[in-house]
């Protein structure tokens, strides 16, 4: 029999892409406010692996990453991604019903696995609460993250998983820190 304990607390990831760089500022503001300090951030990534938004967001798109010093439960990320939500709507502004000015992609990251909140539901994708489910994008496995048959292109990228992995060992630095 398995006797149920709690997860170590995870490691908050959140990516932004947007066309508009300068957007990106409010964006950090924000999310500081909400998450606390920074812990890193990546450079600007392009993000030309699919056309799937350029009809609401125009094109070229861009995409930074960023993690958190302060850990999380990993219970949190539906709060997290309706938050992130409603900061898409906010700085979209009077835009919004024509579609959003940006995309921001909550997650965590924890020794085995990186995970992604969406409010779509999908096959491999496990419902948690108030209408958001968790995607299991990247695996860690034989010492590097892995991808899946449906990880989407950006975060199967080399310069992804290299930051990935760069966060992944903060993130086993902080665990050491807290147990």
């Amino acid at each position: 029999m398995s006797l149920p304990k709690p997860p170590h607390p995870a490691k908050l990831v959140i990516g932004a892409f947007l066309k508009d760089k300068s957007l990106m500022e409010k964006i950090v503001g924000e999310l500081v406010l909400e998450f606390g300090e920074i812990d890193m951030a990546s450079r600007w990534l392009s993000f030309d692996f699919t056309n799937y938004y350029h009809k609401e967001m125009g094109s070229p798109l861009f995409r930074r990453m960023f993690s958190f010093k302060k850990l999380i439960d990993q219970s949190n990320l539906p709060e997290i991604k309706l938050f992130t939500n409603e900061l898409e709507k906010k700085l979209s502004g009077d835009l919004y019903h024509k579609g959003r000015r940006l995309n921001i992609d909550p997650g965590y990251l924890v020794l085995e696995r990186f995970v992604l909140a969406t409010g779509k539901n999908f096959t491999h994708r496990i419902y948690l609460t108030r209408g958001i489910y968790a995607d299991l994008t990247l695996i860690y496995t034989k010492g590097g993250f892995k991808a899946l048959a449906w990880t989407y292109p950006d975060y199967k990228s080399e310069p992804m998983i290299t930051w990935l992995t760069q966060v992944r060992k903060r993130y086993k630095m902080d665990l050491k820190d807290k147990i």
